[in-house]
């Protein structure tokens, strides 16, 4: 395996990221993995290379790098995540899709990753940014949500407003204890994926927590939820990125 830590130029500046990939049998597909708001971490990294053992070419980007080059939730109190929220507050989908054009422009340029085959998954707050992605970057060819947080809001820039310009096909993964989408945010927001006849699959997770996924995530990781949502990850590059 072979594993980066680089900063990518955007208009706003520097993002620091982690990209790995094999270390032979190259191009490999990409797979643009987008963090939760706890931050881009070792534990996302570990993620990222499992992604990448597979077969993929994976960037992982810091998305708060216009407020702060590395940050990560060092402990789960009021004070700490007062500054996570606020980190979390300070983007918005019209920013990602900005870092995802940054993002391409730097898969552009490496030998190792095939271009032509690019998808996305996004955790918690990035759920959201994937359909923006998705939206406004056609080359796009599939797109996950785990867990996705705000993917209904009252703004014009929801996404669920934008789901008529997704054409690739699109994994939502719902935990049933997650007070960022209960079950009604989750009806809207499927009405308006069939409403846009995208090529989706929202599937429930019985009994896990939102953040199910992340193994040091004490008392909300479900081993048996997340290596099903493995399973779908992989799927779904499988059909998508490896034709």
């Amino acid at each position: 395996m072979i594993e980066h830590h680089i900063d990518i130029p955007t208009r706003d500046g520097a993002m620091p990221t982690f990209v790995v990939y094999p270390d032979e049998g190259g191009p490999h597909p990409v797979v643009l993995f987008y963090m939760d708001a706890p931050g881009k971490r070792e534990e996302l990294h570990d993620m990222a290379r499992r992604i990448a053992a597979v077969g993929y070419f994976v960037v992982l980007p810091n998305l708060y790098y216009r407020r702060v080059r590395a940050y990560e939730l060092a402990v789960r109190d009021e004070a700490h995540m007062k500054i996570m929220f606020e980190h979390m507050s300070s983007l918005s989908n019209g920013m990602i899709v900005q870092d995802t054009l940054a993002l391409l422009d730097y898969v552009d340029a490496q030998p190792a990753a095939d271009k032509t085959h690019i998808g996305a998954v996004g955790y918690c707050m990035s759920g959201p940014f994937v359909i923006a992605a998705a939206a406004h970057h056609s080359r796009l060819r599939c797109v996950a949500s785990i867990y996705g947080a705000n993917l209904v809001t009252d703004r014009d820039d929801s996404p669920h407003k934008m789901l008529d310009r997704v054409k690739c096909e699109t994994y939502l993964a719902c935990a049933e204890i997650d007070k960022w989408a209960p079950p009604a945010t989750i009806a809207t927001l499927e009405d308006a994926l069939k409403a846009a006849k995208v090529n989706y699959r929202l599937e429930w997770y019985p009994g896990a927590q939102h953040g199910f996924a992340f193994p040091k995530r004490d008392g909300i990781y479900d081993k048996p939820s997340a290596e099903r949502h493995w399973v779908r990850l992989f799927d779904l590059f499988k059909r998508n990125l490896q034709a």
